[in-house]
């Protein structure tokens, strides 16, 4: 089942350039401190935070350090956050989410394993009168909001910028598409987003729905394109995430293959930028983890004390899921990653220093590109 999103336009038009700056995006200093009401709930507040996986290292890297940061921050230290990693199990999470109901925190930030499958614990917590923002997939179920990045475009950028790698593409073109867990509906929405762009230019020679987005199974899955394809018909791999993207490096090295083709990702995760430099993957998508975080922190905050016009202002687009329509959403765009602006991106924005992406190994490769 599809997930329909309402895009604003002037988002739709800003991330489709990927030259976009993220520094002004977004709502990130919007406070609606004297226009609201008074705050239901004081500063000595709790959120839970519950995050799908460990495989994908932004979440422990980034969401969860930040979001507990900026509710700190939001609550002159009096306020706390209540974190559990589900590792991928959709049962697990269910427990945690219980657990959370039990505990009675006072706001959820929930990033889905199986976002039909915890819909029955997001209307317990909506029973229990605990508030749940979906955060970077969208759950189904009575969610109060959703935040994410726009992924239909994601799978956009994705698709259109592998073309531009392919230069001057045609249907004898044969593209191996390596999509995420079917489990997780931001897939579908990078899917349909790329094929938005490919269908009709390339021909798709191989597709997979890739379990849980592990890389070793990305792995798995390239091994068996390359052999039902062959290793020198293989013109491009879309990749759906960069995770998934190092297995699939992996799968061609193994089969001998020297000479690459164009592949993409997401995330802008270090092992990939540094991929990047040395060519062995075309692109990533980056998304600002930052900026996300932080608007999210600020939704669950707002939402909690009762602030009304700065929970609006954070949440004025609309989304549908499955189970529920118009739901308040904020869209966060995103960048095509290339070797020509990683200065411009993940260095600008702090996410790495030039120490961390230009070791040794990587050296020459920084420097032919003039990243030192």
């Amino acid at each position: 089942m599809s997930y329909r999103m309402r895009r604003r336009t002037a988002i739709s038009v800003a991330a489709a350039t990927v030259s976009v700056t993220l520094a002004g995006c977004g709502v990130l200093n919007a406070t609606g401190s004297s226009d609201d009401a008074s705050p239901t709930k004081g500063d000595d507040i709790t959120v839970g935070l519950l995050l799908p996986e460990k495989a994908n290292t932004r979440y422990e890297n980034f969401d969860y350090p930040i979001i507990k940061r900026k509710v700190e921050s939001l609550t002159h230290d009096k306020g706390r956050v209540e974190y559990a990693n589900a590792d991928a199990s959709a049962e697990t999470q269910a427990s945690q989410l219980q657990k959370m109901i039990d505990d009675r925190v006072d706001v959820i930030l929930l990033d889905a394993v199986d976002a039909r499958a915890i819909a029955g614990g997001v209307t317990k917590a909506k029973e229990a009168g605990i508030p749940v923002i979906a955060y970077d997939r969208l759950a189904e179920g009575p969610i109060d909001a959703y935040i994410s990045f726009d992924n239909e475009l994601v799978g956009e950028v994705q698709g259109r910028t592998l073309l531009e790698a392919i230069g001057d593409a045609s249907l004898s073109d044969k593209i191996v598409m390596m999509n995420g867990s079917l489990t997780d509906p931001n897939a579908k929405q990078f899917k349909a987003g790329a094929l938005s762009e490919l269908n009709g230019q390339v021909t798709i020679a191989q597709s997979f729905d890739t379990k849980d987005w592990k890389p070793e199974n990305a792995e798995a899955n390239m091994a068996e394109a390359i052999r039902k394809i062959g290793k020198g018909e293989i013109d491009a791999v879309y990749s759906a995430n960069d995770g998934m993207a190092g297995g699939i490096v992996k799968a061609l090295r193994a089969a001998g293959v020297t000479k690459l083709p164009p592949i993409t990702g997401q995330d802008a995760e270090l092992p990939a930028v540094q991929r990047i430099i040395s060519g062995e993957q075309y692109m990533s998508v980056y998304k600002s983890y930052p900026q996300e975080a932080e608007n999210a922190a600020e939704m669950a905050v707002a939402k909690v004390q009762g602030r009304d016009i700065k929970f609006a202002a954070l949440a004025r687009d609309k989304v549908d899921s499955p189970t529920h329509k118009g739901i308040p959403a904020h869209l966060v765009p995103v960048v095509a990653l290339t070797k020509e602006n990683i200065k411009d991106t993940v260095v600008a924005d702090d996410i790495y220093k030039l120490s961390d992406i230009c070791t040794p190994e990587f050296k020459a490769d920084c420097e032919a590109i003039g990243l030192n």
